[in-house]
């Protein structure tokens, strides 16, 4: 009898272990093939937010409305966890509150809605201060930034804030500043959605490196702001900023490179 058990074990654990390499495998077909996770949700139970957390994000987050109820119902059980696992600080007098917890978290759910794993592990701790801070990493005043040695997202809850006022101007500091830490995450994490980004973008630098014309294009077009052309991962935080916000006029105007964002960020939402 204790042989027969200890047989069924193994048994068992070696189906597992072929069954999951197997859907490794097709997994890895799919990705070469379509540039896209074979599946992006799958929740046994769905988490929901409480009233108030609700209330701000249907009355203060435009791209939760963009969404179908399937959509919604899965960005707010992101939302929630996404919530759960951040530790919030508040500096110079900020005090944490559900408004402030539910748009930054929603920023970041936003621009992973199309990964398979949302959490951007990279940051643990997100700190707010009141307006622009004095950084020590390079002693001048910053309206955000991203410590990858600390896991530590800093932002001016006045400058976010300003980000979505105006949702047509190509500048959102929340974006930008979640956009370095996925990009950095990315790089350290080898799940599928960071592999495709990563992947994606050396061929996004690739497109720009090969080609004059659209490089020249790109530099005298007042699309980008000049401060895209800072280094790579500037370029890339700026291009998001745009990808989101005028998404239509992106395509328009380049859209290989509009092509090559929506691939990195697997979007499929209306309007995108």
């Amino acid at each position: 009898m204790g042989n027969t058990i200890i047989i069924g074990v193994f048994v068992a654990v070696l189906v597992y272990i072929i069954f999951h390499f197997a859907v490794k495998m097709m997994e890895v077909a799919y990705v070469l093939r379509y540039r896209k996770p074979f599946y992006i949700h799958f929740y046994p139970f769905l988490k929901k937010l409480n009233q108030q957390q609700k209330h701000i994000l249907v009355n203060n987050f435009h791209f939760y409305k963009k969404l179908s109820n399937k959509q919604k119902s899965y960005f707010e059980h992101r939302l929630a966890l996404f919530i759960k696992d951040k530790y919030f600080i508040g500096r110079e007098g900020v005090i944490i509150t559900d408004e402030i917890k539910v748009l930054i978290s929603a920023t970041a759910v936003m621009l992973t809605f199309g990964f398979r794993d949302f959490y951007i592990a990279l940051i643990s701790k997100i700190v707010v201060y009141p307006n622009k801070f004095y950084s020590n990493t390079n002693k001048t005043y910053h309206k955000g930034e991203f410590n990858p040695k600390f896991e530590t997202l800093v932002l001016s809850w006045e400058d976010f804030k300003q980000g979505f006022c105006v949702e047509n101007d190509n500048r959102n500091l929340g974006i930008h500043e979640f956009t370095h830490a996925i990009h950095l995450n990315s790089i350290k994490e080898r799940d599928i959605s960071s592999v495709i980004f990563s992947d994606t973008f050396k061929e996004l630098s690739e497109l720009l490196a090969e080609k004059n014309d659209l490089r020249t294009r790109l530099m005298a077009s007042k699309y980008f702001r000049k401060y895209a052309f800072t280094n790579q991962f500037e370029f890339l935080a700026v291009a998001i900023e745009n990808f989101i916000e005028t998404p239509q006029d992106f395509r328009s105007e380049f859209p290989e490179i509009y092509g090559k964002v929506k691939q990195m960020l697997n979007f499929d939402v209306s309007g995108y």
